[in-house]
């Protein structure tokens, strides 16, 4: 029942108490427990068999189980209860709407019908419910002989052009499907696909034109494909352009109650580009934007994309020289439950990279001792690419730490590994590195020679300073740190700013 933590933990503080209030009103007897089951939970700050005393006076575990399972049970239905009458409130005013013109279109008030059908129609196409749409017209094309004024064909116009946008939604969610399984092999099965091969052909197959006027669903479900895209090609100077101008096309529509989670997540996705773009002050910019998103709205999304925006707020802090503000916004995070998994282990793992930075290494250590799963987990958890980057900083740590009996073994263990993966996935240049390293860590006074330089400089495919992965960047900073006698960070920071 862990779940039950990790949904708590995910509600604001807005939340907790409306949450609460229900709890209030709802219960029947004075001595149910579920309210102080609710409070420390939230409060997190006791295991589950010190809260059972708490509550019992005693370990009944039996009791303990039935009333976690009564207060999950309750906050299933208060969250439905409360997504039904948010999401559903539009919905059910154009279908009120639609229902009411027929009645009166059946008792031939046919002004009044349409003028209510009109309006139907104009809160339809503003949240683009091209389902309901098409029963409006479907409704005025049938009545359309009863009104002299009414243009038949342009209402069948209107018709087959909703027909069109509600078939182009379905569409891409079906290849956004496709493309997120492909993904998911890739990244979380470390298989090897041909990404762009694909994505082309699904929109050849089901042919997609990215310039045709979508919906904000369709629009952010076309970025996300987008960015599935970068993620998997590493390629994110790409898809920038198409990113800024899909993002200014969908602010042109009326934000109203049901766009904010598409809104916050696209402007997530532009805010991280910049960053892998090494684009810091676009990044920022777009993190305040979604920052002032997730505080509207009752917060009722704060909580949600918390993990994210401090994420890649850290991560723009580190590489703009603001180590110590990238510290400090990520510390309190690893102590946290929550339901976003993978921003948690990213938030880990970066954290151990600005220790790392910063020359801390006994800290860095300390999160690395609280990674206690196995390869295989933490792949299905984060993908293939994290766990080679924790991999590779776990080398680079005991190196640090003159830990050479484990850095042999960890440098065998990756080998052994993946380098049958790395070399399928054409990335040679991880290969090369972990030799080179290998090379360092076995005669360590060699680094600073000139043919170890010349060495370094002949063992890469260079790529141009502007596409070149913000984090290979990190872990070739170390390696020159080690060559110029210089610290890593500033170093990075070199590195970064010669881009």
């Amino acid at each position: 029942m862990n779940n039950l933590n990790t949904i708590i933990s995910s509600f604001s503080t807005e939340d907790k108490q409306r949450f609460l209030n229900h709890l209030e009103k709802n219960n029947k007897r004075k001595d149910v427990k579920n309210i102080a089951l609710f409070k420390h939970l939230s409060d997190n700050k006791l295991d589950s068999k010190e809260v059972c005393i708490r509550l019992y006076g005693a370990d009944k575990k039996n009791a303990y189980h039935a009333l976690r399972k009564r207060l999950y049970q309750s906050i299933i239905h208060y969250t439905a209860n409360n997504s039904l009458e948010e999401e559903s409130s539009i919905e059910n005013n154009i279908i009120k709407y639609i229902l009411a013109s027929r009645f009166f279109l059946q008792q031939k008030q046919y002004k009044p019908a349409y003028k209510v059908l009109n309006k139907a129609e104009i809160i339809a196409k503003e949240h683009h419910l091209f389902a309901l749409l098409n029963e409006i017209y479907s409704t005025q094309i049938q009545y359309s002989d009863f009104l002299p004024t009414i243009d038949l064909n342009e209402l069948i116009t209107k018709f087959n052009k909703n027909k069109k946008k509600h078939q182009l939604e379905d569409t891409l969610n079906i290849i956004y499907a496709k493309v997120k399984h492909t993904l998911n092999a890739i990244t979380y099965k470390g298989e090897i696909i041909d990404f762009q091969t694909i994505l082309n052909d699904l929109f050849q197959e089901y042919n997609i034109n990215i310039d045709e006027s979508m919906s904000f669903k369709s629009l952010y479900q076309l970025m996300s494909i987008v960015s599935f895209s970068a993620f998997a090609t590493n390629d994110y100077l790409k898809v920038e352009p198409f990113l800024i101008s899909t993002y200014k096309s969908i602010i042109s529509y009326k934000r109203e109650e049901k766009q904010p989670f598409y809104h916050i997540q696209i402007l997530y996705m532009i805010a991280n580009t910049f960053f892998r773009n090494k684009k810091f002050d676009k990044s920022l910019h777009y993190l305040n934007l979604m920052y002032d998103e997730m505080l509207l709205h009752k917060k009722n999304y704060y909580n949600t994309f918390k993990l994210k925006h401090h994420l890649v707020l850290s991560l723009n802090l580190n590489f703009t020289n603001k180590q110590e503000e990238a510290i400090k916004t990520l510390e309190p995070l690893i102590k946290i439950k929550h339901s976003d998994l993978e921003s948690l282990l990213d938030i880990h793992l970066s954290l151990i990279m600005f220790y790392f930075q910063k020359r801390e290494f006994k800290k860095a250590l300390h999160i690395f001792s609280k990674f206690y799963h196995t390869d295989k987990w933490y792949i299905e958890k984060a993908g293939i690419d994290w766990v080679l980057k924790k991999n590779l900083t776990e080398i680079l740590l005991h190196i640090e730490l003159g830990n050479i009996d484990l850095v042999e073994s960890r440098l065998l263990s990756f080998q052994r590994h993946y380098n049958k993966h790395l070399k399928a996935s054409n990335q040679n240049r991880a290969i090369t590195f972990i030799e080179l390293v290998k090379q360092f860590y076995k005669t360590p006074e060699e680094v600073t020679s000139d043919s170890f330089k010349a060495t370094v400089k002949n063992s890469f495919e260079w790529v141009s300073a502007e596409r070149e992965d913000i984090f290979v960047m990190s872990f070739y900073a170390w390696l020159k740190s080690k060559m110029t006698k210089q610290p890593i960070y500033k170093t990075t920071l070199e590195i970064i700013q010669e881009n």
